[in-house]
């Protein structure tokens, strides 16, 4: 629903009045996202291998330079980044992009977890769902617009917004009908989590650096990021 309703959006927003509020929303949901990785994904992952956390860590590096070498081919598309097609490029669907970016999006919703080991992670599962959804707002404006630049008609961009709208609820489903034994009964769950931590890690910290590159106060940014910020440690303590 957030993807389809952002690319919904596109059709019928300027661009110029879309860009007004974008800056805004990726600064509330870098916040967001940023501290709950802080405060439930990567304490959660260091519980559930108590004996060797340094792993934990490994995965976290692992995720953070894999999001590093996935947005060569996303274009940074997850923090709102469109790059303007060139003549050659209209018409054309860019697959590498697109495969990108649900890569990015099943792995996200594979550590959405509801089970008697997922800790946590279960307990705030809709804060995590929220924080997910949000992160994909930005990520789906970013993509549609890319894909209304490239083929025009919005009917033509739909399908493709369909397959990233997909990518994470396939994601999901997966982790919590087809393998969750699996993954809570051996150390794959908490590889997976530190290598999403560190996705997000990547993706969250460039949002935030990215809407203050000059280093300016901005207040309408400053009050997005401490309301996504608020909003994580009242979800984290309630």
């Amino acid at each position: 629903m957030a993807v389809l309703g952002a690319g919904l959006l596109v059709s019928r927003v300027p661009a110029a009045r879309t860009g007004q509020w974008l800056k805004p929303l990726l600064a509330f949901s870098g916040a967001y996202l940023f501290a709950l990785t802080i405060t439930h994904i990567l304490p959660e992952a260091l519980t559930l291998l108590p004996a060797t956390p340094q792993r934990v860590g490994y995965w976290v590096l692992a995720g953070f330079f894999g999001q590093l070498l996935l947005e060569v081919l996303s274009q940074g598309i997850e923090h709102g980044h469109v790059h303007a097609p060139d003549a050659t490029e209209k018409g054309r669907v860019p697959l590498l992009l697109v495969l990108a970016l649900v890569i990015h999006s099943l792995l996200e919703g594979s550590i959405l977890v509801r089970g008697a080991g997922s800790g946590k992670i279960g307990e705030h599962f809709y804060a995590l769902v929220l924080g997910v959804a949000l992160h994909h707002v930005p990520a789906a404006v970013a993509l549609a617009t890319l894909l209304r630049l490239r083929l025009g008609l919005f009917r033509r961009v739909l399908p493709w917004l369909l397959v990233f709208a997909l990518a994470s609820p396939a994601g999901l489903v997966f982790s919590n009908y087809i393998v969750l034994e699996q993954l809570l009964g051996s150390g794959i769950y908490a590889a997976l989590l530190g290598f999403v931590a560190g996705t997000f890690l990547h993706v969250s910290t460039t949002i935030l650096f990215e809407t203050s590159p000059e280093h300016r106060l901005n207040w309408p940014k400053l009050a997005a990021t401490l309301g996504g910020l608020l909003l994580a440690l009242a979800v984290s303590n309630g």
